[in-house]
């Protein structure tokens, strides 16, 4: 059966071609970054959808004054197994980050260019390659009329790319109902180019906004104000005070094995050189080792600050932009285990369980209860000019996916 099924997944070539171009063509940037959000994409999908023998499809709709329609799709399709009361889910996500720099792509990014075996346009790889995996596996089992253990299911969510307010988080908090408690979660988004890397667990993520005031005054005549923009650098080169403090090392996070605490933007203060800003503002980054709280840090961030303010004479105010801790998976739960065989299996290779400072909607599920895996063999073209999907991973994850399936009992 298994043989069967990989079988059929290879022979889905030109359906990876067709589902991306299409896809490419919906630009599914959020209404936040400038565009119109996920309908197109969402109607283009249930419409492939229900030609597929779905037991239940349909979509939650999240409200959105700024979207078209006033809503973000997010839609759910469920196989059913032969227990139907417990559910593997695969979970992509449909809307995309704007193009950027258009100069630097050599193709239209929402025009499909296939070249081989890429194939380009902006979410191809991010997060479409995933998404169309997850299509394909549950495809094969029924075009082989094969019912897997349990329950497949397909979650395609909204708003990934800015925060999934309008995505996971609501339907966890509003739709609760939609999982089961035995459930699980695979997520195609995030890998590497070996295919080697299981993810099951994320760093705290930390967003810090600081604003720092004194007194703005002529640049000639620096003892008349307090310089704000001074007092924030010397702040900034103080932060790095947490690398000594929060210095603990994980193994499973790899490469940066230890938390991270980096400034990163800056707003503008004054417009002109020769005045003294009596305001700047800047935010730090912070990913955080799980054994650390983020309140651990933001105490101590407020302990140096307060030492700042003494030496300048200046008030800062210490803003928590994103504060979101992340319980881990474990790394021994079957969900895991079964996505370690199947990786092997397919790739051939000798897969890493691991942790990653970069936040995934994992974290959502992880936080919530659901054992999740995030795993996909990327070649990591997300968010960059001249993005592409691999056909032959994309074939490749659906393999996983329809053996971790089949598997699961």
């Amino acid at each position: 059966m298994e043989k069967d099924l990989l079988k059929k997944i290879d022979s889905y070539k030109q359906t990876v071609i067709d589902l991306q171009t299409h896809m490419i063509a919906c630009p599914a940037v959020s209404p936040h970054s400038g565009g119109l959000g996920e309908n197109a994409k969402a109607a283009y999908l249930m419409s492939v959808l229900k030609q597929m023998k779905f037991d239940e499809l349909y979509m939650i709709n999240i409200k959105d004054p700024k979207a078209k329609d006033g809503i973000r799709p997010n839609i759910v399709a469920k196989y059913y197994g032969q227990n139907k009361q417990k559910t593997m889910w695969v979970m992509a996500h449909m809307d995309v980050v704007p193009p950027g720099d258009l100069s630097l792509w050599k193709t239209d990014p929402f025009k499909a260019v296939v070249k081989g075996d890429k194939i380009y346009g902006r979410g191809s790889e991010d997060n479409q390659q995933g998404l169309v995996s997850g299509v394909l596996a549950v495809k094969a089992m029924m075009d082989c009329g094969v019912r897997p253990p349990c329950n497949y299911a397909l979650l395609l969510n909204a708003d990934e790319e800015i925060g999934s307010v309008y995505g996971i988080s609501a339907i966890l908090k509003k739709h609760g109902k939609t999982f089961g408690k035995e459930d699980v979660f695979l997520v195609p988004d995030g890998g590497n180019a070996e295919g080697t890397m299981v993810e099951v667990a994320e760093k705290n993520m930390l967003w810090v906004k600081f604003t720092v005031c004194g007194v703005q005054t002529h640049a000639s005549t620096p003892h008349s104000g307090i310089n704000a923009h001074r007092a924030s650098a010397y702040f900034v080169t103080k932060l790095d005070d947490l690398y000594k403090k929060f210095n603990k090392k994980d193994k499973l996070f790899a490469p940066e094995s230890a938390s991270t605490f980096e400034p990163t933007k800056r707003e503008a203060n004054v417009p002109n050189v020769n005045t003294i800003p009596g305001t700047d503002v800047f935010y730090l980054d912070c990913r955080i080792l799980p054994c650390y709280s983020n309140e651990e840090v933001l105490k101590e961030i407020a302990k140096i600050a307060k030492g700042v303010e003494k030496q300048f004479k200046v008030k800062i105010k210490i803003e928590p932009v994103i504060n979101e801790g992340s319980k881990p998976t474990d790394k021994n739960a079957l969900v895991v285990k079964l996505t370690h065989t199947a990786v092997k299996s397919v790739y051939k290779n000798t897969p890493r369980t691991m942790g990653v400072g970069g936040g995934t909607v994992g974290a959502y599920l992880r936080n919530a209860g659901y054992p999740a895996v995030v795993y996909s063999k990327l070649d990591e073209m997300a968010h960059q000019p001249n993005e592409y999907s691999s056909i032959k991973n994309t074939l490749g994850d659906a393999k996983v996916f329809a053996l971790v399936s089949l598997n699961f009992k």
